[in-house]
C-alpha cells in the first residue's frame, strides 16, 4: 500500500513537486489563531458521529463529498491532513484520511507529528485563512472494504474467524466510563465480548515532536504481546471511529492487510440494550 504517514521533510518536499492541499482537522479557534500556512480547516472529520447502518454510511459519505467538495478538495488532489499531535484529537488527522480513502479520495497522508513536529522543524505557519474555490467531488467506493456494520460484529462475536480489537482508553475498557466525552455520555458501559484490548496510545512513542506511531517492528511486537493472531481478519472499535483511525494507520504501515473499522462503534453498540456487552475487568 502507499505509505500514509508523511514526516515534515517529506511534505516540504511535495509541496515544492506539486499542489497539495493541507487540512487542518483542529477546531476553528484553534485553526484562526495559527496553522499551517495555505491550509483548510474542516473540523468536522473529527465532530462528526455516524452508526454503521445503510442509511447513516450513506448519510456520512454524502455529508464528507459535500465538505470536501466545498472545500475545494476533488478526487484528484493530493490532501494531506494533520492535527496538533498525532495525540492531541484522538487520533483525528487519520480519522481524515479513513474517511477520505472511504469515499473515494485515493491520495491521502497524514503529516506525522502534526502541527508540533512542523513548527520545531521551521515549517511556515500563518493565522489567515485563504479559502480554495469549490469543486465537484464524486462518490468512489476506493475504501468499500473498510468499514463493518453492527451485524458484521454480532456475527463475529459468534466466530473464532475475526478478532474484535477494542483500542478504547483503559477506563472504557473496563467500564468505568462510557466514552471520551464523559462517564455517563453514553448509556451502558462495557466492551465487546469476546474483545481483545491494545489501547490506542500504545501503537505511539514518545519523541521530541510529541507521541509519533511505532516502527513496523515494534507495532508487530505490541500485537503479539497481546496474542493477536496475524492471520486473522481483525475489526476495530473504539467510540465513534477517531482512535480506531490512528490504530488503523499504525496496522496498515505495519503490514497488516485484513483490517476494517466498525466506525458506529460503541456509540453506536452502547445505545442497542439488545446488544451484548461484557463488564467489569476481564477473565482469562
Amino acid at each position: 500500500m502507499n505509505k500514509i504517514l508523511i514526516e515534515v521533510h517529506e511534505l516540504k518536499q511535495l509541496m515544492q513537486e506539486q499542489n497539495v492541499i493541507l487540512v487542518d482537522t483542529r477546531a476553528p479557534a484553534a485553526y484562526s489563531e495559527l496553522h499551517i500556512k495555505g491550509a483548510i480547516n474542516i473540523h468536522d472529520i473529527f465532530t462528526y458521529l455516524s452508526s454503521s447502518t445503510k442509511s447513516g454510511i450513506k448519510a456520512m459519505r454524502d455529508h464528507f463529498a459535500s465538505v470536501f467538495g466545498e472545500s475545494g478538495i476533488g478526487n484528484a488532489d493530493t490532501v494531506v491532513f494533520y492535527e496538533d499531535s498525532m495525540s492531541s484529537g484522538y487520533g483525528q488527522s487519520c480519522r481524515g484520511h479513513f474517511i477520505a480513502d472511504y469515499i473515494g479520495l485515493s491520495d491521502t497522508k497524514v503529516l506525522h507529528g502534526g502541527l508540533s513536529a512542523w513548527r520545531n522543524a521551521g515549517g511556515k505557519v500563518d493565522d489567515k485563512a485563504v479559502p480554495l474555490p469549490a469543486k465537484t467531488f464524486e462518490l468512489g467506493y476506493a475504501g468499500s472494504e473498510l468499514i463493518v456494520n453492527k451485524d458484521d460484529v454480532l456475527k463475529a462475536i459468534n466466530t473464532q474467524d475475526i478478532t474484535l480489537l477494542d483500542v478504547r482508553d483503559v477506563e472504557e475498557w473496563i467500564g468505568e466510563s462510557s466514552s471520551p466525552y464523559g462517564v455517563d455520555f453514553a448509556p451502558r458501559k462495557g466492551r465487546l465480548p469476546g474483545a481483545k484490548w491494545l489501547e490506542w496510545y500504545r501503537m505511539m512513542k514518545p519523541s521530541v515532536d510529541g507521541p509519533r506511531i511505532k516502527s513496523s517492528e515494534e507495532i508487530l511486537a505490541e500485537c503479539q504481546n497481546i496474542g493477536l493472531d496475524f492471520d486473522k481478519p481483525i475489526y476495530l472499535y473504539c467510540f465513534k471511529g477517531a482512535r480506531t483511525s490512528n490504530t488503523y494507520v499504525a496496522l496498515k504501515q505495519a503490514g497488516f492487510k485484513q483490517v476494517a473499522t466498525y466506525f458506529g462503534s460503541w456509540n453506536e453498540w452502547s445505545r442497542d440494550p439488545e446488544l451484548p456487552i461484557e463488564q467489569g475487568l476481564p477473565t482469562a
